[in-house]
């Protein structure tokens, strides 16, 4: 039995080494040749899963450790017998700390006070549900778009999009990318919809590179149709433009997902949907051991005169502060593959223990509930 494993997933060389044959390849090595004689793929979104890499082989199963699949041909899979199943909500507490540290960040640079803000979640499924909840917890008023949950659930608590972008401070985008159908996301805000944004509004794409236009979203920022606009993924990526880079508010490499708990949970699933198809005794295993962060995981906070948007601001940058990874895509434009593949470890906010010194019940329990093991202190 062989397994060809993407050589960047962590926390699993050693694990199936005692039930198969493990090669680790990079995304860009793993050819048609080396996988023709394999029984299951483990892979991310840099290697496409598809007719030209598949044909011909013995592969029976496909597992990716990533919450996206669209690297994946499901219909040409599915058509010849070849199982595959992706990791829905693995990152979504990383993704939801992303944002987190977004919103806070963008609120102390451009001034504002995020409970007189409206956030609009545009797709709320796994990590779109944390975002709001997240968003809540910082006081904002949240907007809800998800027409497939809206026709599924009944129309009660979402909003179309047009009046999402209507009523919406900040748009926060957490949608899959498909081209076809009602649903429908590729270029989703494309040049029309971005002409119709306010020039006090902020939008946010987390998501997938082609769900928003990107020369369109450029021109845009650069004809201050927007007050900002920050972008995790790329249109072409792992190619950027320059322009765009700079033109935006922030800009990181494609890791908002990339919390060394979201990739654990990305790589038990994947080892869990690997050894069910083969029979290997692995069907609940999961990473244990997630190393620390650089930062300290128990740390104290004085909230002594302080508001609850600087207290709640300091905490959620001590676990993560996007500026560092905005800083560091822009001293290294051609470096994009590097920053995601050598990403520092970053623990998400339950990982952590806060010492609150001089806060009320009230806030303690808000930063309980955003995930921090909190500890009161007189």
């Amino acid at each position: 039995m062989k397994i060809i494993c993407d050589n960047k997933i962590p926390f699993l060389r050693g694990v199936l080494e005692p039930f198969a044959e493990v090669e680790y390849l990079p995304g860009k090595e793993t050819t048609p040749e080396r996988v023709k004689d394999a029984d299951a793929l483990i892979t991310r979104t840099r290697t496409k899963c598809n007719e030209q890499l598949l044909k011909g082989s013995q592969v029976q199963v496909i597992a990716t450790a990533t919450i996206g699949f669209d690297h994946i041909d499901t219909a040409w899979c599915g058509a010849h017998g070849i199982y595959w199943e992706n990791a829905p909500g693995c990152n979504s507490g990383s993704v939801q700390q992303y944002i987190a540290s977004v919103l806070v960040t963008l609120a102390r640079r451009y001034g504002f006070n995020l409970a007189d803000k409206t956030l609009g979640v545009v797709g709320v499924g796994h990590v779109g549900r944390k975002v709001a909840r997240i968003a809540e917890l910082l006081g904002m008023k949240v907007l809800l778009n998800d027409p497939p949950r809206a026709r599924k659930e009944g129309p009660e608590g979402f909003v179309n999009l047009d009046e999402l972008c209507a009523r919406s401070d900040i748009i926060t985008i957490h949608v899959p990318l498909s081209k076809e159908g009602e649903d429908a996301t590729w270029h989703l805000f494309d040049a029309r919809w971005l002409a119709s944004l306010r020039p006090d509004q902020i939008l946010i794409n987390s998501s997938r590179g082609p769900v928003v236009d990107n020369a369109a979203l450029k021109a845009t920022l650069q004809g201050g149709g927007l007050q900002a606009a920050v972008l995790d993924v790329w249109e072409g990526e792992p190619e950027l433009d320059p322009e765009l880079v700079w033109a935006l508010a922030l800009s990181t490499p494609h890791i908002a997902g990339y919390s060394a708990d979201g990739k654990a949970n990305g790589t038990s699933a994947a080892v869990q949907t690997v050894s069910r198809c083969l029979g290997l005794p692995l069907v609940t295993w999961e990473v244990e051991d997630i190393p620390a962060p650089q930062q300290a995981l128990d740390f104290h906070l004085d909230a002594t005169g302080k508001t609850v948007q600087e207290v709640l601001t300091e905490a959620i940058l001590h676990t993560y502060d996007v500026s560092a990874d905005s800083n560091a895509l822009r001293g290294a434009l051609d470096q994009f593959e590097r920053l995601r593949g050598d990403y520092p470890v970053r623990r998400e906010f339950p990982a952590f223990t806060l010492h609150l010194q001089g806060g009320t019940p009230d806030l303690a329990d808000r930063l309980a509930q955003i995930g921090f093991n909190v500890v009161i202190q007189s």
